[in-house]
């Protein structure tokens, strides 16, 4: 069922607005105060704040948006996001976008022993390469982020439907496990003031 779930959310791209990346740098300087500390953790409940380095543009287009809109909780985020135009977000994916864009090559073989990534590998991999909404790279994140984002997704309080439905049938052991997996990997990093930092 969560197969067809993730199928039927492919669409035609959606024509993205084309954003200026020496603006976006400007507008970004106050998303650097804890995206560009590499291991800043978020106050409470305490996480490392995402790695945005080689995050694909369109995922920061629709985070941003999300948080703007209410529909992604996190109070300081959707503080940020009420004062951004469409423009200013197009601008601040555009310049994320100059750090060049991870992927998450990760197939069958990658993933032998985890069985729930088999649904992860639908969407977070070269397979899901198309679809719309564009989902996140996973490969390099913090472990205690993603634990964070999979729990409120089983717990519905940050919400796309595939994702709830997706993590509301794992166990905690599962989400430490996909965690785990997806951080050890190669992809995200910190950025900070035009290179690439890794938390200790």
């Amino acid at each position: 069922m969560l197969l067809a779930a993730c199928v039927i959310g492919v669409a035609r791209p959606v024509v993205a607005q084309e954003g200026d990346p020496e603006r976006g740098a400007s507008l970004a300087v106050t998303c650097m105060g804890c995206h560009g500390i590499a291991g800043y953790r978020n106050a409470y409940p305490s996480f490392r704040v995402p790695k945005l380095g080689g995050q694909k543009p369109e995922y920061i287009v629709s985070a941003l948006k999300a948080y703007r809109d209410g529909t992604r909780e996190h109070p300081t985020m959707q503080a940020q996001g009420l004062s951004l135009t469409d423009q200013d977000i197009a601008d601040i994916a555009a310049w994320v976008a100059t750090y060049g864009t991870s992927r998450d090559e990760v197939d069958a073989s990658a993933i032998a022993g985890l069985e729930a990534a088999q649904v992860c590998i639908t969407c977070h991999s070269p397979a899901g390469a198309n679809m719309t909404p564009v989902p996140p790279v996973l490969s390099g994140q913090h472990r205690d982020y993603l634990e964070h984002a999979l729990n409120r997704y089983r717990e519905g309080g940050r919400g796309t439907t595939v994702m709830n439905a997706f993590a509301s049938a794992l166990s905690d052991e599962d989400i430490r496990r996909l965690a785990e997996f997806w951080s050890s990997r190669q992809g995200l990093f910190t950025l900070r003031d035009g290179a690439q930092t890794e938390a200790p």
